[in-house]
């Protein structure tokens, strides 16, 4: 029994029809696509100016015929009552609604019309086949928090069961939990782990010191799929050495779809079929494929909610091979506002200097993970977990490159800590500054 397909249908989520859409999008030509994609774009738009006060009011002085003169929507635009962003003619109770996780600092509710959503799971049913996965029936170790209350807890797991998936909570990451988890695998056939990046890391740390590696004692194990943070290539060849199975990066967002994903050759492909991803400069205007712009994002089918040129507070750059049919993005940076200001004036993002920092204090295993904060313009404090305090000689180290690839007169202030402060959801945020509205 397809229970995953069931459960969508028995919630009024077309899945049957959203699938054989997304195929009837995917046997297109070039040309046919095209077409599509640019009658889609003036449907969407249209759609909203007439039945959308919200949207219409926004976009007064925009044109359908000109798609650089609709405005560019922020997560601080969509920050006020649902009720008065809803679409003429959808109601509560007959759509999608959920919230943003608030990673980027601005949390909203949100909503999807039912066949939007139905969209979103055909897509990612679909991107998971890449890889042998079936959402029916492939079982799923699941790296992800969890809610504490009795109902939220009953609800997540009841939600796991119909999913055919086990929760690894992961608000609890000491050598002990991550024991059991260890046992865990040994004696269940799972088919895939998808989940947070920083907890699945740390898992496959605690396998290195161990010696093992998982999918000699879980030879079911097909693929491991990261989603909600960066993936740094150490920490990809970390995965795929201690896995033993080819690692997947999932990049996607509740409010709109799964983004981009990557495929069999290792490219990371942008979803083409039911957005339409633009990488924009600070004028709004599009950037050539290969460099760097602000990811923005309209939803092709969503009617209960406009998210059209919708800035999702990411940076990144299209690969220069890449097509209308085919973006592939070469670069996801972050957070537009992870960005480091320097007494210099400079402003660098915030995950470069993480990034640089990370090749130095993980070099010899001892720093489980860390996160930089930015607390004045000069001053940045890194809170580590490790087996044993920083050497003085590493802090020099430190020090050195910082200067390198930052600049000079910059204070460092470290400090081990026993556990790190994640988000409700387990969400690590790697890189916060604190001098920043």
């Amino acid at each position: 029994m397809n229970l995953f397909d069931f459960t969508l249908r028995l919630k009024g989520f077309p899945i049957r029809e959203a699938t054989r859409h997304l195929e009837k999008l995917q046997s297109f030509s070039n040309s046919d696509f095209a077409d599509s994609i640019n009658r889609h774009k003036k449907e969407i738009v249209a759609f909203h100016l007439e039945n959308n006060s919200f949207y219409s009011g926004l976009a007064k002085n925009a044109s359908i015929s000109d798609w650089n003169s609709l405005p560019v929507l922020t997560k601080n635009d969509l920050q006020q009552p649902l009720d008065k962003r809803l679409s003429k003619g959808y109601l509560k109770k007959s759509v999608y609604i959920n919230k943003t996780s608030g990673s980027g600092g601005h949390p909203f509710v949100f909503a999807k019309d039912k066949f939007s959503h139905a969209l979103t799971w055909a897509m990612i049913k679909n991107r998971f086949a890449w890889h042998d996965i079936d959402l029916n029936t492939s079982l799923q170790a699941r790296f992800y928090g969890i809610p504490l209350d009795v109902f939220g807890y009953q609800k997540e797991r009841l939600k796991d069961r119909l999913s055919n998936r086990y929760r690894f909570p992961i608000f609890d990451l000491s050598d002990q939990k991550l024991e059991e988890f260890f046992k865990k695998f040994k004696k269940t056939p799972f088919d895939y782990i998808n989940g947070y990046t920083s907890s699945i890391v740390l898992f496959a740390k605690y396998l290195q010191r161990k010696g093992v590696v998982l999918k000699e004692i879980c030879p079911t194990l097909k693929v491991c799929m990261v989603t909600s943070e960066m993936l740094f290539e150490t920490d990809k060849t970390l995965l795929e050495s201690q896995f033993g199975v080819p690692v997947v990066n999932e990049y996607g967002a509740s409010e709109l779809d799964l983004i981009a994903y990557t495929d069999t050759e290792n490219q990371f492909i942008v979803n083409s079929e039911t957005l339409f991803v633009e990488i924009l400069d600070e004028s709004d205007i599009p950037v050539p494929n290969g460099e760097t712009g602000k990811i923005v994002i309209t939803s092709l089918y969503n009617k209960a909610h406009p998210f059209i040129r919708y800035d999702i507070g990411d940076t990144g750059s299209f690969s220069e091979s890449s097509t209308l049919q085919k973006p592939i993005l070469k670069d996801l940076i972050g957070r537009t506002n992870d960005v480091a200001l320097l007494p210099s004036g400079k402003s660098v993002p915030g995950l470069t200097f993480y990034y640089v920092t990370k090749s130095i204090i993980e070099d010899d295993g001892n720093v489980k993970e860390f996160v930089v904060v930015q607390t004045q313009k000069n001053t940045f404090e890194i809170n580590y977990v490790s087996a044993k305090t920083l050497s003085q000689n590493e802090e020099i180290e430190i020090q050195k490159a910082m200067e390198i690839y930052l600049e000079k007169g910059l204070t460092l202030i470290l400090k081990r800590v026993g556990t790190l402060d994640r988000s409700r959801r387990g969400k690590l945020k790697q890189f916060t500054s604190l001098i920043l509205d």
